[in-house]
């Protein structure tokens, strides 16, 4: 590793204030209550039959590549700050600090401006009215924010017990409504779905590869507590396997589900899920209603979870980033001594998403729009920081040929870019119609009516989107300016070891 990449002084101190409390069985847990998203289920299959389609070819040529890859990176470059460190050291700490800064604020935007909106129609519509801008509603989307940031504030071995626990019952939740599609599909039928609706067609990928991309994406991310791990050369590899399976699952077989038994047109991005539960859960007679109250009280639950994992994974990275003098003078950069959690990143975490759920309150459109738009940004600010992880795992093979590597991918280099690249190319399209929906459709001559798909004009969806990519554009660029004094604190080699270093002592 080059001097002007080595870990600075101050992030060689956070290091020493880890605890380690994350086992195998954390970890993957963790993965699963962060990455498998109930969110995404009914956006994607609003894409008809199709979007099984995709679902299941990116699954093949997206996530398996994807899995590969960052299996034997996390396995063997595992500082705490994960992709962080690994951007850094392969091209540099500007870089890193674009790439991390990308993949935080994706989270408190997504809480504060999506999840909340979720929760808040899932409790107004299934368990007691919750006007749409009434007081109740305010109060509501800002206790669901502020509880998923305790749970990152607290040690790790008392706040990880939520997303766990959210990631049992989401599966739990998913298994049930699966079995009870078949009981409902056996009494009542199912939709009329031909083979032909499967077929892929172009207006189907450009709508749902970025959504499937944002669903897939997120299983290396459990390596930003890395220094919490009891042994993450053994555990990463595996963790990352098993839960990207379990994603797979979940995603794939429910979104069938949900296809089979709610017409394409009543399918709705921010209640598809729930709308195909009440569809199914008929089957049970007077119990259904209860059921059903009692399924969407764990919904709520299982989302506070994701957005809980989501800060714990998030803003470590972020903190560690501060610490390593890439986001401002290292004030975000210190540890809890007694907690060892970045509280100061996790009540930025807290005020960040509060204003843009504020922010997304007072834009015009219906709830079912605003949660469309606000999941597109964080999809694009997501996609966009894998612009630069992917290539960093790439070259880091080969940069750093003597680090041991606890799993290894049996190919060669060039086979090992090649499916780094795959991965790269779909994280590429994913981003511009992110971005810039409607631009590929009009290319290729395809029907694209904006305001009719989103429910807002593209004047105000273009203004929220690029207007937030450029807000974090200048704030990241302030916070490296004004990291200058951070990093002329480096570490020396003995204070904080490189990455070969590192495993040479596990």
């Amino acid at each position: 590793m080059s001097d002007n990449n080595r870990p600075t002084q101050l992030a060689a101190e956070q290091q020493a204030m880890l605890h380690k409390t994350l086992g195998r069985f954390d970890i993957i847990f963790l993965l699963i209550a962060a990455v498998v998203g109930l969110e995404t289920l009914g956006q994607v299959s609003t894409f008809g039959a199709e979007a099984f389609t995709w679902a299941l070819v990116l699954a093949v040529f997206f996530l398996v590549p994807y899995g590969l890859i960052f299996a034997e990176t996390g396995a063997a470059f595992s500082e705490e700050g994960g992709a962080y460190t690994w951007v850094r050291d392969a091209f540099g700490r500007p870089a890193a600090a674009v790439a991390s800064l990308l993949n935080w604020v994706t989270q408190p935007v997504w809480v504060g401006g999506s999840m909340s909106f979720l929760a808040a129609e899932t409790v107004s519509t299934y368990i007691t009215p919750l006007p749409a801008g009434s007081f109740a509603d305010y109060v509501f989307k800002l206790v669901f924010i502020w509880i998923t940031v305790l749970a990152a504030v607290v040690s790790l071995r008392k706040g990880k017990w939520l997303p766990t626990s959210g990631a049992v019952l989401k599966v739990g939740v998913l298994v049930l409504f699966v079995v009870t599609t078949a009981i409902y599909a056996v009494q009542h039928g199912v939709e009329g779905l031909s083979t032909g609706d499967f077929s892929p067609t172009l207006l189907g990928l450009f709508g749902s590869v970025p959504i499937l991309l944002f669903a897939y994406l997120g299983f290396e991310s459990g390596n930003s507590a890395a220094g919490e791990m009891e042994n993450p050369g053994r555990d990463v590899p595996v963790s990352i396997a098993r839960s990207c399976a379990t994603a797979a699952f979940c995603y794939l077989v429910p979104i069938l589900s949900i296809l089979l038994v709610v017409p394409k047109d009543q399918i709705t991005g921010i209640g598809g899920f729930l709308d195909a539960v009440k569809t199914v859960f008929s089957v049970y007679g007077d119990a259904a209603g209860p059921m059903l109250k009692i399924t969407a009280i764990v919904v709520v639950y299982v989302l506070m979870s994701q957005g809980s994992a989501w800060m714990i994974i998030s803003d470590r990275m972020q903190a560690m980033t501060a610490a390593d003098g890439s986001f401002f003078n290292g004030f975000f950069g210190r540890f809890h001594p007694g907690l060892g959690t970045p509280v100061r990143v996790n009540l930025l975490s807290g005020v960040t998403a509060t204003v843009f759920m504020l922010v997304a309150m007072v834009v015009s459109g219906t709830g079912g729009a605003i949660f469309g738009v606000v999941l597109t940004i964080s999809i694009s600010t997501f996609l966009l920081a894998y612009l630069f992880v992917i290539p960093s795992a790439v070259k880091l093979r080969r940069m750093y040929p003597e680090v041991e590597r606890p799993f290894r991918v049996p190919v060669s280099d060039r086979v090992f870019a090649l499916l780094g690249w795959l991965a790269f190319a779909w994280i590429i399209l994913g981003s511009w119609v992110a971005v810039f929906p409607g631009t590929l459709e009009h290319l290729f001559g395809l029907d694209y009516d904006f305001k009719d798909i989103w429910g807002v004009s593209q004047g105000t969806f273009e203004a929220f989107t690029l207007g937030t990519l450029a807000v974090i554009g200048a704030l990241g660029a302030i916070g490296y300016v004004f990291g200058r004094s951070v990093r002329a604190g480096s570490a020396s080699s003995s204070d904080n070891p490189d990455s070969s270093e590192i495993k040479e002592t596990v």
